[in-house]
């Protein structure tokens, strides 16, 4: 039974999603026995959010394969960190774990209260880590939840045991809706786009359509990454969201101002699933809400059903009129 101390936040979620999925076949809200965050059968399950590394050193990273959702966010000196949700499986390992940002604590709301793993964070964001609503998991808290690897330097050899976090948060809320939608493609529109790059200042991530496997293979500064499981679960949809990145009040040990994303609010989005790019729009009225994804039309946009990646980038960055950037 799903824990309900953030009852309220989801009554109000529950109330603003309702089913507008004209020309969207079966994309109804998520139904009992299927996952909201992948539109596929799954069991009720809490949620895990684990903070993982994305530079070289640090790849190929572990557990990417069996994560619901995994999100990129763009970090000091211009590099990219992902942020892996977890609840339909759970790999042995998650890994490399790395710090906590601001950034984390609004995108995490929508969740409710999940259980949420990292290793450390700015001294001064700690406070707020400690005050969010969700289970803070950190290797002082869950010790036998966190192995080091000898195949790696520090620090990007942390790995995370998922079965013994969550043994360390047992009041984490259980997944609910959180905006996504599944099921056929539009029937209209979508431009083929077999391939797209999102580009930061210093890392590139490239999602390649594999159509045989009807998933998206995933590529880190041109170098492949593996995203799938033993059964070949990859990314079905990905999404490009444009939203507001500014510096936040955080600094890295280098000076580096830490970079805050909000999640919150609406702007454009590009959509890809099956091989095609679909021009959208995002709105997430408040961080205790979902994020919704419609049409230029207003229609709810379908992802396809499976694993979904969303990559924040600038307002800016996302192409309007032809859709995407193929290369």
């Amino acid at each position: 039974m799903r824990k309900r101390r953030a009852a309220a936040w989801w009554a109000a979620l529950t109330t603003v999603f309702t089913l507008a999925a004209v020309g969207c076949e079966d994309s109804s809200g998520p139904e009992d026995g299927t996952s909201p965050f992948t539109g596929l059968a799954a069991r009720e399950a809490p949620v895990l959010a684990v903070k993982i590394d994305n530079v070289g050193p640090a790849r190929p990273q572990s557990g990417l394969g069996s994560a619901d959702i995994v999100y990129v966010e763009r970090v000091e000196a211009g590099l990219s960190r992902l942020m892996a949700v977890y609840s339909s499986h759970l790999p042995p390992t998650v890994g490399p774990v790395r710090s906590a940002r601001e950034t984390d604590l609004e995108l995490l709301r929508q969740f409710g209260e999940p259980a949420f793993a990292y290793s450390g964070a700015q001294s001064k964001l700690l406070p707020l880590v400690k005050d969010a609503p969700l289970h803070p998991v950190p290797p002082e808290r869950v010790g036998d939840g966190y192995t080091r690897s000898e195949s790696r330097a520090a620090p990007h050899n942390l790995y995370l045991r998922p079965e013994r976090a969550l043994s360390a948060a047992p009041d984490a809320d259980d997944a609910a809706d959180i905006g996504f939608r599944f099921g056929a493609a539009p029937p209209a529109g979508g431009r083929g786009t077999p391939s797209y790059t999102v580009r930061y200042p210093a890392a590139a991530i490239s999602f390649a359509w594999a159509g045989e496997r009807e998933r998206y293979r995933v590529s880190m500064d041109g170098t492949s990454v593996p995203v799938a499981d033993a059964k070949g679960r990859g990314p079905a949809t990905v999404v490009v969201q444009g939203v507001t990145i500014r510096d936040s009040r955080f600094h890295d040990r280098s000076g580096s101002a830490s970079p805050f994303t909000d999640t919150t609010g609406s702007g454009p989005a590009l959509v890809l699933r099956d091989g095609k790019a679909h021009q959208a729009r995002w709105e997430r009225p408040a961080a205790t809400r979902g994020t919704e994804f419609t049409t230029p039309d207003g229609e709810r946009l379908a992802f396809a059903r499976g694993p979904v990646w969303v990559a924040y980038v600038p307002r800016e960055a996302v192409p309007t009129g032809a859709a995407g950037n193929s290369r």
